[in-house]
């Protein structure tokens, strides 16, 4: 209290000054006009400029929360989509048992967000993704990855809290696709050049493919569901063994900005690998 008391007594001539000086203020321009608009009007700019700031500064740290809900929305606007396409083609076909299938494991698919948090992709590298989901929140090895741009990758090792990504940029990815409306499938890989292209590989010869037809993933694991999409077709090709097509596709997902994801999950997943595991063991 004293120390108080000493510090206001040293310095009371300039509590007394501020003091004075606030009073003339206040009376200069409270009552007049000119001066009076003057510091309204700047005092309502500086109000408007903080509010701005404040504005911006609130929008910027809400926009992870906006990209990871777009790319969520996206990726199940991707999944109506399949279910609309397989509709109408069931609408002038007989709808096989094959189809109902489809719908029925497509309806079964969960989508979980995740951010990349580690980011190895890059051109003539095999990288990898990190992801900020784990065991925890339900990721398990093999488990498909999406985003707003289409397939990203498949989950290859899994900790508590984080888990490991082999993306389809790297030399050892290998994803069922197909030509979107055709039924034509082969396997997209990577040979290790442009993070932006891939190769779809063993599609027959027969299939009438041509540069800009989609594609999508064929459905035919319990990795993805049918219908995500993958990318574009840029060029065709002959395969090195001349027995079928080599497509050159520009993925959709743009590795070098990637950040929010989606996990898919599957409820199917464990008895499908339980039947597939019976089918080994009798060969």
């Amino acid at each position: 209290m004293q120390i108080l008391l000493d510090f206001l007594r040293r310095y009371n001539y300039l509590f007394l000054f501020i003091l004075l000086e606030g009073i003339s203020l206040t009376l200069l321009f409270q009552f007049n006009n000119y001066q009076g608009s003057v510091w309204n009007t700047a005092a309502n700019e500086s109000a408007a400029k903080a509010n701005e700031t404040y504005a911006s500064l609130e929008a910027y740290f809400k926009l992870g929360d906006i990209n990871a809900l777009l790319t969520t929305e996206n990726t199940k606007l991707q999944q109506e989509n399949a279910v609309l396409r397989a509709a109408l083609d069931s609408a002038t076909h007989d709808t096989t048992f094959t189809e109902r299938k489809v719908r029925q494991e497509l309806a079964g698919f969960q989508l979980l967000p995740a951010r990349v948090v580690s980011n190895g992709v890059r051109r003539g590298h095999d990288g990898y993704l990190v992801i900020n989901r784990g065991r925890k929140d339900g990721v398990r090895p093999e488990m498909g990855v999406v985003g707003g741009g289409g397939v990203i990758g498949i989950v290859y090792l899994v900790g508590e809290n984080y888990a490991l990504i082999i993306p389809v940029t790297h030399t050892k990815s290998s994803i069922s696709c197909r030509v979107r409306g055709k039924n034509y499938f082969g396997y997209l890989q990577w040979d290790g050049g442009s993070t932006r292209m891939a190769q779809l590989d063993d599609v027959p010869r027969y299939a009438k493919t041509r540069a800009g037809n989609v594609i999508e993933t064929s459905g035919y694991s319990s990795v993805f569901p049918p219908g995500i999409f993958v990318g574009r077709v840029h060029k065709v090709s002959n395969s090195s063994d001349g027995q079928s097509y080599r497509l050159d596709i520009v993925l959709g997902t743009d590795f070098a900005n990637l950040r929010d994801v989606n996990v898919v999950v599957t409820p199917y997943k464990a008895e499908i690998r339980q039947l597939q595991e019976k089918a080994d063991s009798l060969q």
